[in-house]
């Protein structure tokens, strides 16, 4: 059994099984969520006897790490977990200067197939557990506890579709937020989904404080249905139909993702589309210029025709950025995660 596989009361069920009184829970918890231990004989205020019935019986880290790398700037790094069963999940830490952001997976793979993503080209293996999700987040915590520093931010962008693995993902997030353990705000970690339009209405009813990212690259059916094969199923009038409901149940303001690919989506027709898609609505474009993988032959727009496009989205009122693009020379930016292992380098 995984350790955090366990909420706080299932927690303290389990010691209550092996005869513990109650505060073991909360002293368990801490080592786990504040110090960020890796091993049980770590949990110093435990009796011996504890410790060795936690040694038989759970885990904390289970997944091993395969490979690490580091980008030229010494800003970013990627790790490649392989996990119990040999499945492989890559995990990136991005420093900024007031900023300690992890790009975090939650599926080994993705189902979603989005022809420019590298995990979409791979295609889909399994879901996450809630473990393996939130031991993503705990293992760099406890790497940068070692110099001072701490996880400030989460964006749940990398292997996989969130929304896809909804309740591991979701609960994972609970597991995060909660203020008797790692407490980051909710408000910390972004979640991303290429629009499951029933999840997104369901994460809206449900008042999640955790912002939400729509991965929309494209702003007309026939753009969209080359890049997004989800889009068949869920066209683009239904998924901004989900997004007014989003914003009108929670107040919050929305982001869509755009990968700018040179020629394919950035031109000022495609803006313009975009720009009368989004007029008025409660939101932020981010824009990425595309980060090549070896499954797609399209390349990223350049500054010209970037400027361009976000020149014509303020036209119609719409606010954009530009992402600082982080870890390109090691594939560790959007879109670039995958199985280095099983599916090549």
């Amino acid at each position: 059994m995984n350790i955090y596989d366990l909420s706080y009361d299932e927690l303290m069920d389990w010691l209550a099984k092996l005869g513990e009184p109650k505060f073991r829970a909360q002293q368990v918890w801490n080592w786990l969520y504040t110090k960020y231990v890796t091993e049980f004989a770590e949990m110093r205020n435990l009796p011996k006897s504890l410790i060795e019935e936690l040694e038989e019986t759970a885990v904390i880290h289970n997944a091993t790490i395969a490979s690490e790398q580091h980008s030229s700037d010494g800003q970013t790094k990627k790790v490649l977990f392989q996990l119990p069963d040999g499945q492989f999940i890559e995990t990136v830490l991005m420093r900024y200067e007031k900023r300690r952001t992890l790009c975090i997976s939650t599926q080994a793979g993705c189902a979603m197939g989005c022809v420019f993503c590298a995990t979409g080209q791979m295609g889909f293996f399994r879901n996450l557990t809630v473990s393996e999700i939130v031991a993503q987040v705990l293992y760099f915590a406890h790497e940068l506890a070692q110099t001072g520093e701490h996880v400030t931010n989460i964006v749940m962008m990398g292997m996989g579709e969130p929304l896809h693995n909804y309740n591991n993902t979701l609960t994972a997030v609970d597991r995060l937020t909660d203020e008797t353990g790692f407490n980051l705000g909710a408000r910390k970690i972004t979640i991303s989904t290429v629009g499951l339009v029933p999840a997104i209405r369901r994460y809206a009813d449900e008042q999640r404080q955790t912002p939400l990212a729509i991965s929309l690259h494209a702003a007309t059916d026939a753009e969209r249905d080359k890049l997004i094969p989800i889009n068949h199923r869920w066209p683009i009038n239904d998924l901004i139909e989900a997004c007014h409901y989003y914003i009108e149940k929670t107040g919050r303001r929305l982001t869509f993702e755009w990968a700018l690919i040179s020629g394919e989506n950035d031109t000022i027709e495609q803006a313009r589309a975009l720009g009368n898609l989004l007029q008025g609505m409660l939101c932020h474009v981010n824009l990425i210029p595309l980060n090549p993988t070896a499954g797609y032959s399209g390349g990223p727009s350049s500054k010209e025709r970037v400027d361009a496009f976000q020149a014509e989205l303020a036209n119609f009122g719409v606010s954009s950025t530009v992402r600082v693009r982080r870890g390109i020379d090691i594939q560790a930016g959007c879109g670039q995660l995958r199985d280095r292992v099983v599916g090549g380098q």
